[in-house]
């Protein structure tokens, strides 16, 4: 009798899980990451006031040397402050250069690094970092989505400095099949509101990891998103945040790894 009580409570359980939620994501139906890449003025100045009335944490990746770190520090240092991350985005931010990047310049332009350049850098990124924030735990992204030096895959020699780096591809993946050192995103370039809203919606239907990639906010960079889309796709966030858990990248992937390591 009390093995058919424990298996009407099990099927219960299992039930209750399918229609509530995914105990994969904390109960939840999938897990939502915002970033922002490049520290730019517009993350202050148009997207942290939105983040902060809805009270949504996220993940804004810091290139060092940008112009707004240079003439913010203090703005870019109380976003630590207040609870959202900050991420590595390389000091200078290098891509591979050549034909349709022209906008790269010689000395930032990856066919031009070493790998052990690369490390540098990165590794003075994190000591940047911390010295703002305090923290030694981080997460990684990958500048222009170039994960190569030649033929080297250059995070292979920097995986104990984070715990993850986001790639950019647009898919997105269920707990267990996620790659923490190339996890993917889907780039905001000029969506509408619905269409953010339909990834959003898919993740929730496949128990999925979504992470968005925010460039310029009501301007900034070409790579944009308008003030008014951002606003409603972040308050549309909140509204399913019954089925949504929504975490900075290095929260979301320190617990996506103690899951897998079960």
């Amino acid at each position: 009798m009390k093995k058919i009580f424990f298996l009407i409570a099990c099927i219960a359980t299992l039930n209750a899980v399918a229609q509530f939620g995914n105990p994969a994501w904390r109960g939840k139906k999938a897990a939502v990451v915002l970033t922002y890449d490049d520290a730019i003025n517009e993350h202050l100045d148009n997207a942290v006031p939105v983040l902060d009335s809805l009270n949504l944490k996220a993940t804004f990746y810091v290139t060092a040397f940008s112009t707004s770190v240079q003439t913010r520090l203090n703005d870019w240092k109380n976003l630590a402050i207040k609870g959202y991350e900050l991420g590595n985005h390389t000091l200078f931010h290098p891509c591979v250069g050549g034909t349709g990047r022209e906008w790269v310049s010689k000395q930032n332009d990856l066919r031009n690094y070493s790998v052990k350049r690369m490390e540098n850098e990165v590794r003075m990124t994190n000591l940047f970092l911390q010295s703002l924030d305090g923290k030694t735990k981080r997460t990684f992204a990958f500048t222009c989505g170039d994960m190569k030096i030649e033929d080297s895959l250059f995070m292979n020699g920097m995986k104990p400095d984070f715990v993850a780096a986001r790639a950019v591809r647009d898919e997105m993946h269920k707990i267990n099949e996620i790659d923490l050192y190339s996890i993917d995103c889907y780039v905001v370039n000029n969506h509408s509101f619905e269409q953010m809203k339909e990834w959003v919606d898919k993740a929730i239907t496949t128990n999925s990891l979504l992470v968005i990639l925010f460039h310029g906010v009501g301007g900034g960079n070409s790579l944009n998103v308008s003030i008014d889309d951002h606003r409603k796709i972040l308050s549309y966030i909140k509204q399913q945040e019954n089925n949504i858990w929504v975490a900075p990248l290095v929260e979301a992937a320190e617990y996506i790894k103690s899951y897998q390591n079960r």
